[in-house]
């Protein structure tokens, strides 16, 4: 199974409450932080909602 790294790249202070909301889903809370997921559709989906504040990599 693929592995992912994402990294909060920017804040998410000016964002919508739903982004805000997937932010603390994939499980990130601070600038820089990196989390390693499953690739999933689930994940991928909420990437894509989320794309211009995290920068994503595969592990």
């Amino acid at each position: 199974m693929k592995k992912l790294n994402i990294t909060l790249t920017r804040s998410a202070i000016g964002a919508k409450p739903k982004q805000k909301a997937t932010i603390q889903a994939l499980g990130l809370k601070k600038m820089q932080q990196t989390v390693t997921l499953v690739d999933s559709d689930a994940t991928r989906g909420m990437i894509a909602k989320v794309a211009h504040l995290v920068t994503v990599t595969e592990a």
